[in-house]
């Protein structure tokens, strides 16, 4: 089939989802742009269309009708005649095909109709049956079908809808039996339900695990819209189900035996819910991101009530307005999508999400804002790479936690100015162009192809280490640390732009890890997450240096430690940070530590003079009691060390540094009784600890890392302070 007729045959299917005949003239009009042929072909199709459906009913009508040859309607009705069952526009109510019995048609689309149908062997069910209809059985309508049956065989969810049987008719029109759901699009159902904003996006969250499914069987959905999501009830509890594989597209390997084509500027799709690639090009080019742009309009539907973009005015503005829509202009805030509503709609929408307007538009205002707007990004490689990444990032709203979307850049709002004012930048750059042609064009081309060569080296190299990071994430969502420890082993090279996704594996695994005890692979985790963690609040990078320096002195690699500690000394060279500077205080220092050091510790030391002493705390002043001790200075060590131990409350870790610190500063002032007393003292807490297991911990009260550090300091204290085996006790 020749392109134009392919472009006729694409235009005919979506005019017939239009039903009412004046907004199906304007679709034409804005659609053909003048060209009178094209017009005409589509016009014809549509009338030929019409008229089969026409012949046919009457001729079903003159058949049953009373006096009618009983010879005659049945020579219509056999095969080849033209009233055979198989051959009118709809199925007979009633009728049987295979072991299906129709029952009651449920929906029509532009290719096939939809029917409820009972099943009577070898089980007895309802299920929905699916056939393509009189008219649209072409070659590239049947793959598309074809498609769509195959799709949906491949997958195996919860949230998507499966298939139980296919055959065909006697003419050899295709159909497939699929489960039947008895559901409510889910923007419906969420209204009807005035589910608040966390209730829609943790059933969101479930539809995006979907998709996940779906792109991991290698195939893109591409009609993500709320009429393709049926939520129905399991248990009382709300199920989405995707439905309606219909025009979706393998990434790899072949749906069917005949290789699915979409033609030359075919259109498939629902516009207000189509990523500005697929509506642009030809369909060849469209990938998983695709269906992530779709997710961000569901989401925006979900949270606002309205779509980016009307309907109806893309529908009006014909496939050259539709398309430079979706490619240039930029869809507002769904906060400000909200803020701009009337009072009417506003206090409506704002009902049906259980919540007044102000606390509505709050919700929305920042992460959601953002979230929504990353998936919506009309660049496709800004958007979130996955389902799941989408369905993690919402996830972390939920749960308080810093959210991957952030605001655009200066230099992204640059390249939006560049796209909207062509002609003046493309003027610059043909004048730079030529100027750079002229110095020296075949230098250029050498670096090109060389450049080109090692980025496709870098990028497949790069994309494969994101998947596996992105396998990570997933694995340890699931609780599942040892696969995510397997995925993690398996990258190359962690990547350069830091990423929370990167980041919160590491930490998991690599705490994980910890807790086992497990120190070198521990340290290996907490290296990497040091180089990809700046997107962390600061408060939890800070934990991560001080998980870092504890693991590298417990493995006992002093080169990889000393790399540590001048790595955080950079960063933090003049913060008055006590927790810093613990970590780099972990082993024994020598004169060129303790000068990187000692403007962190003024720093720090200088903070503490102007805190009142009510909100002193020992982990404050512990620090500089080990820092005085390292710079050979007793006598001060023991009196921040006695200030650490005249505190209110009082916290087991830290109490063990303290005690093994005075043991050591008590022993070198030759006082040796309290030396051995408090080294007793410091440990019993560890080796109790350390018998009863590590966990987590808590703010406040010490973390894992809190423990391995005071281990640290005890034994380094055991092997310096000489003392009776009787009064330490056994080890």
């Amino acid at each position: 089939m020749s392109p134009e007729a392919q472009l006729e045959e694409a235009l005919c299917v979506a005019a017939l989802n239009v039903p009412d005949p004046v907004v199906r003239g304007q679709f034409l009009d804005r659609a053909c742009a003048g060209d009178a042929r094209l017009r005409a072909a589509v016009e014809t199709l549509l009338a030929a269309q019409g008229d089969a459906e026409i012949f046919f009913e009457r001729g079903r009508l003159a058949v049953n009708a009373p006096g009618v040859d009983a010879q005659a309607a049945e020579l219509l009705r056999q095969p080849g005649g033209v009233l055979e069952s198989d051959d009118w526009s709809d199925e007979q109510l009633g009728s049987r095909l295979g072991r299906y019995q129709l029952r009651q048609k449920i929906g029509e689309g532009g290719c096939g109709t939809v029917y409820l149908a009972e099943q009577q062997t070898p089980v007895r069910r309802q299920v929905a049956l699916k056939v393509i209809k009189l008219g649209m059985d072409t070659k590239s309508v049947i793959a598309r079908f074809e498609a769509e049956r195959q799709a949906l065989a491949m997958m195996d969810h919860p949230n998507i809808a499966r298939v139980l049987d296919a055959g065909a008719t006697e003419t050899g029109r295709p159909f497939f039996v699929m489960e039947l759901v008895r559901g409510t699009r889910i923007t419906q159902y969420c209204n009807e339900q005035n589910f608040d904003t966390g209730q829609r996006l943790k059933l969101f969250i479930k539809v995006c695990h979907a998709i996940q499914h779906a792109h991991q069987k290698s195939v893109i959905h591409r009609d993500i819209k709320p009429s393709n999501i049926l939520v129905t009830l399991h248990d009382g509890e709300p199920v989405p189900k995707v439905i309606d594989f219909g025009i979706a597209k393998a990434t790899a390997g072949r749906l069917t035996d005949n290789t699915l084509f979409t033609a030359v500027e075919q259109f498939v799709g629902t516009p207000a819910y189509m990523s500005p690639e697929q509506a642009d090009n030809t369909g060849m080019d469209v990938d998983t991101r695709s269906d992530i742009y779709s997710l961000g309009v569901l989401l925006y539907e979900l949270l606002t009530g309205r779509t980016p973009f009307n309907t109806e005015m893309l529908m009006q503005s014909g496939m050259d307005g539709m398309r430079r829509t979706l490619r240039e202009q930029e869809p507002q805030l769904p906060s400000t999508m909200i803020t701009s509503m009337q009072r009417t709609e506003l206090s409506l929408t704002a009902g049906q999400r259980h919540a007044e307007p102000p606390k509505l538009i709050s919700q929305l205002k920042g992460d959601l804002d953002w979230i929504v707007m990353k998936a919506l990004d009309k660049e496709r490689n800004r958007r979130y790479e996955t389902a799941n990444g989408l369905a993690m990032d919402i996830q972390r709203y939920l749960d308080n936690e810093p959210v991957v979307a952030r605001p655009p850049s200066q230099v992204y709002r640059l390249k939006k100015l560049v796209r909207r004012n062509k002609l003046t930048f493309l003027a610059g750059a043909a004048v730079a162009l030529a100027l750079f042609i002229g110095l020296g064009l075949s230098t250029w081309l050498f670096l090109r192809e060389r450049a080109s060569s090692q980025r496709e080296a870098r990028l497949r190299a790069e994309a494969e280490d994101r998947a596996k990071i992105t396998q990570a994430a997933m694995f340890v969502s699931q609780g599942k640390f040892e696969e995510a420890d397997g995925a993690l082993n398996q990258v190359k090279n962690f990547p350069a732009d830091p990423t929370l996704d990167c980041a919160s594996a590491l930490r998991s695994v690599g705490e994980w890890l910890a807790l086992q005890q497990r120190w070198p692979p521990a340290s290996l985790r907490y290296t990497a997450l040091l180089k990809v963690n700046q997107l962390s609040p600061p408060g939890q990078i800070v934990l991560d240096y001080q998980a870092c320096g504890v693991l590298l002195a417990a493995t006992g690699d002093l080169a990889a430690y000393n790399r540590f500690w001048q790595l955080a000394v950079t960063n933090f060279d003049a913060a008055p940070n006590g927790s810093i500077l613990l970590a780099c205080l972990l082993l024994p220092v020598d004169k060129t530590q303790i000068e990187r050091l000692k403007t962190m510790a003024a720093a720090t030391e200088n903070q503490i003079h102007f805190i009142s002493k009510s909100h002193q705390s020992e982990w404050t002043l512990m620090p500089i009691g080990l820092w005085q001790y390292r710079c050979g200075n007793d006598q001060a060590a023991i009196q921040w060390c006695q200030r650490a131990q005249a505190q209110g409350q009082r916290f087991p870790p830290c109490d063990a540094v303290v005690d093994a610190t005075l043991a050591m500063a008590y022993y070198h002032e030759g006082q040796t009784s309290e030396a051995c007393a408090a080294l007793a003292q410091a440990r019993q807490l560890v080796d109790a600890k350390f018998k009863s297991g590590l966990d987590r911990g808590r703010p406040g009260y010490g973390f894992w890392f809190d423990w391995v550090y005071a281990r640290q300091v005890v034994q380094e204290a055991g092997a310096s302070v000489d003392c009776d085996a009787a009064t330490l006790g056994a080890d």
